[in-house]
């Protein structure tokens, strides 16, 4: 679980990224989840966009990612969210 200080910090350094990953008509498919769990893997800090021909809304697209790459929704706002998952080997100094 994130405090409210790294929640702020994190949601600042995201402010900057662009989206790794975006969800379109396909929706949220098996491939999508393994790409997002490698991305994770990678960077720690990942922003998602949707796309509008997405069939599924931001908020549950954000909770449904989170909840199968065991990782924390950082924020939500629009069509983009951005996930934090704590690296084994990548740390991102947080």
């Amino acid at each position: 679980m994130v405090d409210k200080q790294t929640k702020k910090q994190l949601r600042k350094m995201a402010n900057s990224y662009r989206a790794i990953l975006q969800i379109g008509k396909d929706g949220l498919s098996y491939n999508t989840m393994e790409t997002l769990d490698a991305a994770l893997e990678a960077h720690e800090l990942v922003k998602c966009k949707l796309l509008k021909t997405s069939p599924i809304d931001v908020r549950e697209a954000a909770i449904e990612c989170a909840a199968n790459t065991h990782s924390e929704v950082i924020h939500v706002v629009g069509h983009t969210f951005v996930l934090y998952r704590r690296s084994k080997e990548n740390k991102l100094g947080m």
